[in-house]
């Protein structure tokens, strides 16, 4: 790493009155830094590289400017770095304002590095209060995503992880479900938005975000919100139903074409068995699943998935969907108590899946990396 002598001639190199050439040489070094952990780290303990960095957001050369957010998205997808980027610098403030403007090259940059920072409870709470005290409130956030082509030269999908980051917080959830807002009606229709996964995921980590409200189930449930369907139909494939299952399904999910497609990520498809699965937590969401007729949709899904963690969220749905109500009493499964010894016993399960989960991975980038062309679906 640099000595404090260079540090300090670097850090002269990184302001909006140095030379390009020179500004340019330093800031594609600072980038090579944030290429990898121990780069990050040290610059984790220099504030005034990271404010200079923000600055330089603003540089007149688009060939720093891209520099620097390519720099801040490398240090912001470290966690122990979020914190002083929001503390030591004016990151918030600097970035948040530029995405309303139209015109601005870089906001999927600017979404990314704010996805990133919103990832944890702690600076997610800065960013939700940056966005509302810069006058760029969940309402101007979704008004900005749900308009197609708002910015020419960005796509903005990145809003959708955004979004589902900032759900995390109750307060943020409680605007979303405003019922005099239409926010949640909104979003509901890019859970099926083909153009983009990250869109896509974003939008389902949401309503998942938002369904463990369970005071609001009945209401997303009912014709209001009519979110079932949206969430049902990235599952449902082309099998054919018996003439008395179709009729009981939702209308956008009877008779599908032959060339209907699931969801092709697996980690889309098991959050939107999760949020079904959330759904079933009150009396009031298992009657209404159970007479729409889920139970047909996750039949012949079950048969069709191969992800091991995927078929075993469907599963949970599945026994919830046939098995016999909970007792007086321990209707709402989300306020009844687990005992100690049984809440144990299901964290070591968790950590056991969890486990599984990440050798399943190293196991697939494995195979990946031996075989150029990749893994077919």
């Amino acid at each position: 790493m640099l000595s404090e002598d260079e540090a300090k001639d670097l850090l002269s190199f990184l302001t909006l009155e140095m030379r390009a050439d020179v500004k340019g040489q330093a800031t594609g070094y600072i980038l090579g830094l944030t290429g990898n952990r121990d780069g990050c780290r040290y610059l984790q303990s220099k504030p005034d590289f990271l404010k200079a960095l923000v600055t330089l957001t603003s540089d007149p050369s688009i060939a720093i400017v891209k520099d620097c957010f390519h720099a801040l998205i490398n240090l912001s997808a470290d966690e122990t770095l979020h914190q002083p980027l929001v503390k030591e610098t004016d990151i918030l403030s600097k970035l948040i304002p530029k995405l309303q403007d139209p015109e601005f090259m870089f906001s999927d940059r600017i979404c990314t590095i704010l996805s990133n920072l919103s990832r944890h409870e702690h600076t997610c709470r800065d960013v939700f209060k940056a966005l509302r005290e810069l006058n760029v409130g969940l309402d101007r956030l979704v008004e900005i995503f749900c308009t197609e082509g708002f910015n020419k030269k960005a796509s903005l999908h990145y809003l959708a992880p955004l979004l589902s980051n900032l759900t995390q917080l109750p307060e943020a959830r409680h605007f979303i479900l405003d019922k005099d807002r239409c926010v949640i009606q909104r979003l509901l229709p890019y859970t099926q938005y083909e153009e983009s996964i990250t869109r896509r995921g974003g939008v389902v980590g949401t309503l998942r975000n938002c369904c463990f409200d369970y005071v609001h189930h009945e209401w997303l449930l009912s014709d209001a919100v009519d979110i079932l369907p949206f969430l049902l139909l990235p599952l449902a494939g082309p099998e054919e139903l018996s003439e008395e299952e179709n009729e009981g399904l939702p209308v956008d999910l009877q008779y599908l074409p032959e060339d209907k497609r699931r969801e092709e990520d697996p980690d889309i498809r098991k959050m939107l068995l999760e949020t079904l699965m959330l759904l079933t937590a009150t009396k009031v969401g298992r009657q209404i699943l159970k007479s729409k007729n889920v139970y047909p949709i996750m039949r012949e899904f079950h048969k069709w998935e191969k992800d091991p963690h995927v078929i075993s969220a469907c599963e949970k749905l599945v026994q919830v969907l046939i098995g016999d109500e909970p007792e007086v009493g321990m209707e709402n499964l989300m306020e009844v108590e687990i005992p100690k010894d049984m809440e144990e016993k299901l964290q070591e399960l968790d950590a056991k899946e969890q486990e599984q989960m990440e050798k399943d991975t190293q196991e697939l980038e494995k195979s990946q990396n031996e075989s150029p062309e990749g893994l077919e679906r």
